[in-house]
């Protein structure tokens, strides 16, 4: 499923792939237009994205 977010420091609007056979997953992913680190969330309710969250990491201001 594609999924847009917004940069946690450039703000730019994102766009990302989630594999909702994943129920849930934490990772790290460099932002493609700022290049810094963000910590991204998500977990599916089945083939729905129930939550998501994309954050600064901490310690990259």
């Amino acid at each position: 499923m594609e999924h847009y977010f917004t940069c946690p420091y450039c703000w730019e609007t994102i766009s990302m792939v989630l594999d909702s056979y994943e129920e849930s997953s934490e990772y790290i992913e460099d932002c493609e237009v700022c290049c810094r680190p963000v910590e991204i969330r998500f977990r599916f309710d089945g083939e729905e994205l129930a939550a998501f969250e994309a954050r600064r990491v901490e310690g990259n201001n």
